[in-house]
């Protein structure tokens, strides 16, 4: 029999403990998959001695010395699934400088500092891995890597947080509120007990970097990713959304294209948006995640299934274990990265959006004249403007007829815009004293 392939897995936990089963179960298949089998080398962990339940492998693999294990000469693929940026970036870099293949699900890590990985894995000739880093089991980055590398991709949008994205149709389907969502996903176990990388963009975030490095060939990092999260999306929010035939979700963006100046760039920014309901990623409901892809001569392609979870981020990291043993077994290695464009990144401020504006004014004569006119000021055009009294929260109404007195409510969505000059417009509105307040500013995409 052909010598095995070692195993040396860092972490056991939700994930880790699912390729341990899935390696026992299904040993016989992968062996014929890969032309040897799989041995578990070592198990790196924090507490050695915690119960692991009836986890089918040996108690002696598990050690505490996660860099003393990478280290060892009978490991020939690190497979990492702790998370974080250190201690995890020194156990990679000093396996992929050995030589050993690695496969990782550390989004963070990848997006802050993927280049170090990248650059060790390129001066040593391993093979370096991470279909499971973004969107969970779907097979998504090796085509983006390796089936559309004869082809341009222009954009990619898609739907990457399961958390929020449960959050979001939750809202949408019953008319509550953030809290009472995020508590309803707490409860199902969708949201952590700490949830801001979730519902702050902050996880969606790191996962566009990623998408954006591989689609444009441009190491992209997540600092280079504009962010906003949910926190602020309300129940009249969604309700306004519904009025347009529209529903709200958390969206990564990454684009191609010509900055102001006319040079190629790229812009990659995370924000909740309004999307219509014809829109493919606009029937993604629960914790599930959908990535659409557009590319000049593939056209629109789409990328659906369960974003997270033990068992579909499991089933990703076997895949790419049984890829690299492929290959160590061939005596090949698989390119770990395209970076020869090297593209700048295009400023937030640059990008082309449309904003959803409701406000608060004074209801009398002459407000929506001065509020049309700091739009034109700014040079953005007005798409359609409808009214309701303060009283219903902006959730009724149609034709502007501001003028009766008291408060009302202004709805404004616009044309096509820089988002600096919509955000400029944002401002000056801010501080007319005719607004009481501007109770809700959203994006609008997919051409509403």
């Amino acid at each position: 029999m052909t010598k095995p392939v070692r195993l040396a897995l860092l972490g056991c936990g939700t994930v880790g403990s699912e390729v341990v089963r899935l390696l026992h179960e299904q040993a016989a298949d992968l062996t014929a998959r890969i032309g040897a089998p799989l041995e578990i080398a070592g198990i790196a962990v924090r507490r050695q001695g915690r119960n692991r339940g009836d986890l089918p492998v040996d108690p002696a693999v598990f050690t505490t010395d996660a860099l003393g294990l990478v280290k060892r000469d009978d490991v020939d693929v690190v497979v990492e699934m702790v998370g974080g940026i250190e201690p995890a970036r020194t156990w990679l870099v000093e396996a992929l400088r050995a030589g050993k293949s690695v496969v990782t699900a550390n989004k963070a890590l990848l997006a802050e500092d993927g280049g170090s990985l990248h650059d060790a894995a390129a001066e040593s000739g391993a093979d370096l891995y991470y279909e499971a880093s973004v969107a969970g089991a779907i097979p998504l980055l090796r085509p983006l890597r390796e089936s559309l590398q004869g082809d341009k991709i222009t954009r990619v949008t898609g739907i990457v947080n399961g958390t929020t994205n449960f959050i979001l149709s939750a809202m949408d389907a019953t008319g509550a509120g953030f809290a009472e969502a995020l508590d309803e996903a707490t409860e199902l176990g969708y949201a952590e007990a700490d949830p801001t990388a979730d519902v702050e963009g902050f996880d969606a975030a790191a996962k566009a970097a990623i998408l954006a490095s591989l689609a444009f060939h441009t190491r992209v990092s997540a600092a280079d990713v504009y962010r906003e999260g949910i926190t602020e999306v309300t129940a009249a929010d969604v309700a306004s959304a519904n009025a347009m035939g529209c529903t709200i979700k958390l969206l990564c963006i990454a684009s191609r294209g010509p900055d102001s100046t006319g040079a190629e760039s790229i812009g990659v920014r995370v924000y909740p948006a309004m999307i219509p309901r014809s829109h493919p990623l606009a029937s993604v409901g629960d914790a599930f995640n959908a990535v659409f892809v557009e590319a000049v001569s593939a056209g629109q392609l789409m990328f659906y299934g369960r974003g997270a979870g033990g068992a579909p981020t499991a089933s990703a990291v076997l895949g790419d274990v049984v890829a690299v043993s492929r290959n160590r077994l061939a005596g090949v290695r698989t390119p770990s990265e395209s970076a020869y464009a090297a593209l700048p990144i295009r400023p937030m401020g640059e990008a082309v959006t449309r904003y959803h504006i409701s406000l608060d004014v004074a209801d009398r004569a002459g407000v929506l004249a001065t509020v049309a006119g700091v739009f034109a000021r700014h040079e953005v055009s007005i798409a359609t403007v409808r009214q309701a009294s303060a009283s219903t929260g902006g959730n009724t109404g149609s034709t502007a007829t501001v003028g009766r007195g008291g408060d009302a409510i202004l709805v404004i969505v616009t044309h096509a815009a820089p988002d600096a000059a919509l955000a400029a417009t944002v401002e000056e509105l801010r501080g007319l004293d005719i607004v009481r307040s501007i109770a809700s500013v959203l994006r609008v995409e997919g051409g509403v």
